[in-house]
């Protein structure tokens, strides 16, 4: 039995930086949401804020997208307790790190997060979708999407795969109440640490670089206007259309020569986790 006939936004990775910023639009244009992170992140405390703030309803529920049945316990408890006409799958991971350095777990967290959790998540929702008058799928993938990148490896091809099966889902529900987009970020400020070191890559660090409030609404914003591909502002526009015309090979080159300086950083500075991924979010 459903609580409640409202409908809501399901929204991924929802307890920080791009995730929550989405929450937080979301609910400001009165929107219910339903927040989903890990365990820990502070979801109950968040969503009490988002009802206090904004006047809406706000659940939680706190998994780990990587295990095996999580999303199917996830869309289950979801599906069953609300009408869901929003979904935002914006949970990702990634990093930086040489290939042969780092774990095969590591590998395969992030083929499950950003791959496997997301289209699971959207093939267990979408009947659900369907049954309102109009809904909205939005995939969060990357900058990184359109071209390879060493030292990161995985991350951008996964997020290939996010822009690939969009524009594929786009099409085949375009004749539905469904409207499919995918979100392509560049540089985020996401919080001083990730800035400073987006800031230290210099110029070609810094284009584009944009907050992640500003992002929400321009996501948000062009979401609901329908908009399949949704680069935000001119200067990843810009790089979107220069990277067309620009071979692959030197694409290839210019973008791995800052990941590289990033992993030799790291690497002087012993750290042994790899970095969280900065040049493209």
């Amino acid at each position: 039995m459903r609580e409640t006939k409202e409908s809501f936004a399901l929204i991924t990775g929802a307890s920080k930086g791009l995730g929550k910023a989405i929450t937080e639009e979301l609910a400001s244009r009165k929107i219910n949401v339903i927040t989903v992170a890990l365990e820990g992140e502070g979801l109950p405390e968040f969503c009490d804020e988002i009802k206090r703030k904004y006047g809406v309803k706000a659940h939680y529920f706190e998994t780990n997208l990587a295990e095996n049945d999580a999303v199917y316990q996830l869309a289950e408890w979801a599906t069953t307790n609300f009408n869901i006409n929003i979904l935002i799958n914006n949970a990702g991971i990634g990093g930086s790190a040489a290939f042969d350095q780092v774990s095969p777990a590591y590998i395969e967290a992030i083929l499950r997060v950003n791959i496997r959790a997301l289209s699971l998540l959207t093939r267990l929702i979408l009947p659900e979708l369907k049954n309102h008058k109009e809904a909205f799928i939005l995939n969060v993938a990357s900058m990184a999407s359109f071209s390879p990148i060493a030292f990161k490896t995985v991350y951008p091809a996964s997020k290939a795969f996010v822009y690939s099966f969009s524009m594929g889902l786009k099409e085949e529900l375009k004749d539905t109440n469904v409207s499919v987009s995918v979100l392509h970020p560049g540089p985020i400020k996401t919080n001083p640490e990730v800035t400073k070191r987006i800031e230290k890559q210099g110029i070609f660090g810094k284009l584009g670089l944009i907050s992640v409030e500003d992002l929400a609404d321009i996501a948000i914003s062009k979401l609901f206007r329908g908009r399949p591909l949704i680069v935000p502002g001119k200067i990843n526009k810009f790089n979107r259309q220069l990277m067309r015309f620009f071979p692959r090979w030197i694409q290839l080159s210019l973008v791995s020569r800052i990941v590289r300086r990033e992993v030799m950083e790291n690497n002087l500075n012993k750290q042994t986790k790899p970095i969280q991924s900065v040049v493209n979010a």
